[in-house]
């Protein structure tokens, strides 16, 4: 639990009623086909709609697999499967495909239950409701202690799921997480109905299937923690050769690359700019015993990045990258700039009205990208296909088109 804030008053002491244990007791494991098989059959009978989770060991294992799926359906009670023995779910995905999957946060598992084979068909996520229904707190603990009266323990959520085997305590976790997300959904869908805003939830739903998996990013290198502090582009080439060594170690090695070797050290590493195996051994943490039986790898892509041909070295950005950042606004582009005010200024006002974070009422970027360069000529039908092309839903369009217009105007 985090400290009190300054200036804020204390919280209320929660009467919210613990949730110690499944009401259904904790069902075991299901790591055999014969099991698997017997839990789909069961979830087929089973009747209305499944929710799903699932548990990554993000942080200690390289990648984002699941390492637990936890399911629940009224008829066919919790199941806990574990995919590492049973990698292929195809047959749960064929008994439940045309039922609607609960999850909070699903585009945070999705991708992990695609590998799997569970692929949703209908969507409610508990998570994105929570945020268009103007909720204060949208993680799955507070939004069920607010709608439901219950608090969940969130002790194991940064665990190690790679783990066998799993501890009853992290077990009886993952169960209760499905324990409550059919009853919160139902909760947060008479929510929505009320404030007008179920036909906006089921187009966002609809947005999150029809995107299907994420588009690895380019340059994921860029993404170094710290990196800002590299300003020559030869330091960006030792810092991405070195990058790419890591990352192919932490594949090969199935460890998560920040504990083979941290962000930081690879920066301080390129900022050092040792000149043999023995000085890069000197800074902090490649004295360590693991890395230092790593050094000539180490060292070995600190070289290759040192010796790239200039025209090879990386730019200090990828070209391509959308506007420049917003406080280069005023000097690029006063007029953007105040375009970019006005609209801000109105998104905020909308935002408040409805009740709606700014950032579910449109995407950050997409905005940026309008104000920096709108079409010509900027009337309502053409910021309206830019906002419809950008990846917008009608409902959006709806709310936003008109106030984006003007403030292009404005500007």
């Amino acid at each position: 639990m985090g400290e009190p804030v300054p200036g804020e008053p204390a919280p209320e002491e929660s009467t919210a009623v613990p949730l110690l244990a499944p009401r259904d007791g904790l069902p075991p494991v299901t790591d055999t086909s014969t099991a698997l098989v017997r839990y789909a059959e069961s979830l087929a009978t089973g009747s209305g709609p499944v929710a799903v989770d699932a548990e990554r060991a993000s942080g200690y294992r390289y990648g984002q697999r699941a390492y637990l799926v936890q399911l629940r359906r009224a008829g066919s009670g919790t199941g806990l499967i574990d995919p590492v023995p049973l990698p292929d779910l195809s047959v749960v995905q064929a008994a439940i495909a045309d039922a609607e999957w609960v999850l909070h946060a699903a585009n945070q598992d999705l991708p992990c239950l695609a590998e799997i084979g569970l692929v949703p068909s209908r969507l409610f996520d508990t998570e994105l409701a929570a945020r268009l229904a103007g909720l204060p707190r949208v993680g799955l603990g507070a939004v069920v202690e607010s709608l439901l009266g219950f608090s969940l323990q969130k002790g194991h959520s940064a665990a190690d799921w790679s783990t066998r085997p799993l501890p009853e305590d992290w077990l009886v976790y993952a169960a209760l997480d499905v324990e409550v997300l059919v009853d919160l959904r139902d909760a947060l869908a008479a929510i929505l109905t009320e404030q007008g805003k179920t036909e906006w939830a089921r187009q966002e739903f609809e947005a999150i299937l029809a995107a299907g998996p994420p588009v690895p990013k380019a340059d994921p290198w860029r993404r170094t923690s710290g990196m800002h502090g590299l300003r020559q582009r030869r330091q960006l080439g030792m810092l991405r050769s070195l990058w790419q060594a890591r990352d192919e170690l932490a594949h090969r090695r199935d460890i998560a690359p920040g504990r083979v070797l941290p962000d930081a050290a690879m920066v301080s590493a390129v900022q050092a700019d040792p000149k043999n195996e023995a000085a890069l051994v000197e800074l902090p943490v490649f004295r360590g015993r693991a890395n230092r039986k790593l050094v000539s790898t180490w060292f070995g892509a600190l070289t290759r990045g040192r010796e790239l041909p200039e025209n090879e070295l990386p730019p200090h950005s990828r070209p391509g990258e959308g506007p420049p950042p917003v406080n280069r606004w005023a000097d690029r582009d006063p007029a953007a700039a105040a375009r970019l005010k006005a609209a801000r200024a109105s998104l905020a006002q909308v935002s408040e009205e409805w009740s709606v974070p700014v950032e579910n009422l449109l995407s950050p970027d997409l905005m940026r990208r309008l104000m920096w360069s709108p079409p010509t000529p900027a009337d309502a039908e053409t910021v309206a296909s830019v906002l419809r092309t950008g990846g917008a839903r009608e409902w959006q369009i709806g709310l936003t088109c008109d106030l984006l217009t003007e403030a292009i105007a404005a500007g």
